[in-house]
Parts: C-alpha cells; sequence; structure tokens
C-alpha cells in the first residue's frame, strides 16, 4: 500500500521561514467565536487548508479549509455540556451562502457523515439558518438523526443582529484563508510573474489582458 504524501495545514509561508531560521515548526492558534444563550452555545471555529508537497519544492491545496460549528446543549443556568456537543462543518461555499444571507433571507444545508461509506445513510445532519419572526435576527437550528446510536437530537439558538454581523465579519474575513489565498499572496515576489510565465506549460498562449 503506498503511503499518503505528508500534508500540511496552514500558513505554508510562516512554516518555511519558521522552520529555516529556527528549524521548528510555528506554535499553532486556536481562535473562535462563542454565542451562549439561555438553552445551548454555539461556537464558531476555523479550520486550516490542507497542502501537499510536490517535487518541485511547491505546495499544492490539497483540501479547502473549513468552518466548524460546535452546538452544546445547556447542562444547569450558564453552564454547557460540551461533552454532548453536535457538530456541523461549513464548506466554503456553504460560508459564502451564510455571508450572502439578507435580513429576511433563510438557508438549509444537509450533510451526511458516512457518504461513500458502509454506514451511508445511517447519520443525517440539517441545518438550518432562518429569520426570526420578529425580525431581530436569525435561529441556527442543528438537527441530527444518528441511527447507529439510537439518536434523534435539535439544538436550536437564536443569534441577534449584532451577533450576526459579528459572525458574517469574521467569515469574510477568513474566507481567503480557507482557500488557501494567503499563502500565494505571502510568497509572491517581484519577479514571480516572469519566471511562472516562462514555466506555464501554456507558454504559446497570450493572456487575455497582453492582447
Amino acid at each position: 500500500m503506498e503511503q499518503e504524501e505528508p500534508k500540511f495545514r496552514g500558513s505554508i509561508y510562516n512554516l518555511l521561514t519558521e522552520t529555516r531560521f529556527t528549524g521548528q515548526l510555528p506554535p499553532r492558534v486556536y481562535v473562535g467565536y462563542t454565542i451562549y444563550k439561555g438553552k445551548a452555545a454555539l461556537a464558531v471555529e476555523p479550520r486550516p487548508p490542507e497542502f501537499t508537497p510536490l517535487d518541485s519544492g511547491a505546495y499544492k491545496l490539497s483540501k479547502e479549509g473549513f468552518v466548524l460549528l460546535q452546538f452544546a446543549p445547556t447542562a444547569a443556568v450558564r453552564q454547557y455540556d460540551w461533552g454532548r456537543k453536535q457538530v456541523f462543518s461549513l464548506s466554503v461555499a456553504e460560508v459564502g451562502n451564510i455571508i450572502s444571507l439578507g435580513p429576511k433571507d433563510s438557508c438549509e444545508f444537509f450533510h451526511d457523515p458516512n457518504k461513500g461509506k458502509a454506514d451511508e445513510g445511517k447519520v443525517r445532519k440539517v441545518l438550518k439558518v432562518e429569520p426570526l419572526p420578529d425580525g431581530s435576527g436569525h435561529f441556527f437550528n442543528l438537527s441530527v438523526q444518528n441511527k447507529i446510536i439510537n439518536l434523534d437530537e435539535s439544538i436550536y439558538i437564536p443569534i441577534t443582529k449584532a451577533e450576526f454581523a459579528v459572525l458574517v465579519s469574521a467569515l469574510n474575513f477568513i474566507l481567503p484563508y480557507l482557500l488557501g489565498w494567503h499563502t500565494f499572496a505571502n510568497t509572491l515576489r517581484p519577479d514571480d510573474a516572469n519566471r511562472a510565465n516562462n514555466a506555464n506549460p501554456r507558454s504559446g498562449v497570450d493572456f487575455e489582458w497582453s492582447r
């Protein structure tokens, strides 16, 4: 069986510079945005993209990053049972969907974590984001049906306009990083354009803006 190629998460630029000068990988930093309400809490955390090294010494994006939503029910007053949390991973396209929501817009996502596997169809996750009836914000509702452990649970949390604005702002900021575009921008040099054009296999094709 072939050994899987190593994958690296986060900024390749920082990884390379830190390794070159210190011989060590940069420290990992964890961030998130958590909203606490009477019956549940919602934690929103970005997860970095993955890169695969090429024989040339360059790196190629192998997997886009995502945003992890963690829903935890209350255990007591101002206490939340994170041991019973339910999770939902937003893809780049789904993040864009939420960013584009207007005050009266809604969206719905369906996930099967076991799609393509033997247990396909046994776990069903549905995330609904809909406006609150009084127009004061949106609510996030995650429904999870797990036939493997006989679980049927729904966690609901209202999000105010201000909280939703913070969330959208954070998602707008992190989106290019989920695509790995920051690693490309961080490694640009003044002579990159000429070098890239000379190495491009389509060297005989003129770019639109050079015609």
